[in-house]
């Protein structure tokens, strides 16, 4: 689950990261007296989106009174912003930060992510802050400054030592890099985040480090423990077929092909989508029903395939263990009965009573098209897609 930037950075700063001193508002007057509580001098205008490149899109402004703040702020909150990140549909923008300007002498980069091979969270600085770390990434990856750390043991002060030289700090500031790492990843333990991202990272005037953005992701599997934090879910950022999708106990994520797919395990899933790749196509979605999946629920994934207009195919791909083919194929008469499914179905199965699956299918009346392997699943689905 991701969350905000002004919720990220409340969060942080319960366990001692520095941030900048600000407030939401969600309308023009409250920015223009969050901007005087602040003193009334240089704040920004921060757009709220689950996106990155908001300044690049217009999201992020600078404000020297709290009369110009209310006016960048009535501007923003509304408007569509378009990043590299959000795709051309762009995210409508409903709130903003208000936060106080700060004189900078330098832009870093730190984050903590889950590093899935090696088994172990990994801490990641570089001197190349307020950049796309991607571009830095694949253009100067010795710019990046790796620790793993050993979860039983944690982020220990050489390690965090050894970043914060690594990145050109000097004496007094890498002491406070030390200390602001160490909260970090405190932060990042606490609250069973998959991934908190800080760029930038920026070295004031007066030499101290405070946090100037931040993202965070939390693990979904872990928010009963954190029903503070699930609190802070913003359906408004989330895909709404993803949302349907969830309320089915469906795992689905939206893509940008034309071939809708339902397959029973995330592993088999994934490779029904790289098999359509390999056939010329493009897959629109991952939808993972479950080994456990039921007519209902099949009848549900109908309907969150068909809301998506882009889809002009579906393939089936299942493999019949928990949930028996026969079962699977009545599932989808009844479904592609009762909503009147526009678009040719092909229909990969393979396990238990997949013959009496084939026959219920073949004596359906309806214009089904089955095939015996997952290639032949693929070059069917692709060529009635397009």
């Amino acid at each position: 689950m991701k969350i905000h930037e002004y919720q990220a950075k409340a969060i942080l700063a319960r366990y001692g990261v520095p941030v900048p001193r600000g407030e939401v508002a969600f309308d023009a007057a409250d920015a223009a007296d969050i901007a005087r509580r602040l003193g009334g001098s240089v704040v920004v205008v921060k757009a709220q989106i689950h996106a990155g490149g908001r300044g690049k899109g217009g999201g992020v402004k600078l404000a020297k009174s709290p009369d110009e703040a209310g006016r960048l702020a009535a501007t923003i909150l509304g408007m569509t912003l378009v990043t590299h990140q959000t795709g051309p549909e762009g995210r409508v923008v409903s709130r903003v930060l208000i936060e106080e300007g700060l004189q900078m002498t330098r832009e870093l980069y730190l984050s903590l992510v889950l590093d899935r091979a090696s088994g172990k969270p990994v801490m990641m600085a570089s001197a190349a802050g307020g950049m796309d770390i991607e571009d830095v990434a694949a253009k100067t990856p010795e710019q990046i400054i790796r620790v793993y750390i050993e979860p039983g043991v944690g982020l220990v002060p050489f390690e965090a030592r050894q970043l914060g030289f690594g990145i050109g700090l000097d004496g007094a500031e890498v002491t406070k890099a030390v200390k602001l790492m160490t909260a970090l990843y405190s932060a990042f333990l606490a609250t069973d985040a998959s991934l908190i991202e800080v760029n930038p990272l920026v070295v004031t005037a007066s030499g101290d480090l405070l946090a100037l953005d931040a993202k965070m992701s939390i693990d979904d599997n872990a928010l009963y423990r954190h029903p503070d934090i699930k609190e802070l879910r913003d359906l408004g950022e989330e895909n709404p077929l993803e949302i349907e999708a969830s309320k089915f106990s469906l795992n689905y994520i939206h893509l940008d092909g034309n071939i809708g797919c339902m397959v029973n395990g995330a592993g088999l899933a994934m490779a029904t989508m790289d098999i359509i790749k390999l056939a010329g196509g493009e897959p629109a979605n991952f939808l993972d029903v479950g080994g456990g999946a039921n007519a209902e629920q099949i009848r549900n994934a109908f309907k969150i395939l068909m809301s998506d207009t882009h889809v002009k195919a579906v393939l089936i791909n299942i493999f019949g263990g928990i949930l028996r083919c026969d079962v699977l194929a009545q599932g989808v008469i009844a479904a592609v009965r009762e909503l009147g499914v526009p678009v040719p179905i092909v229909i990969r199965m393979e396990g238990t009573n997949v013959e009496e699956g084939k026959r219920l299918l073949r004596e359906s009346g309806m214009n089904f098209t089955t095939a015996d392997s997952m290639g032949e699943a693929a070059t069917s689905v692709v060529h009635l897609a397009g």
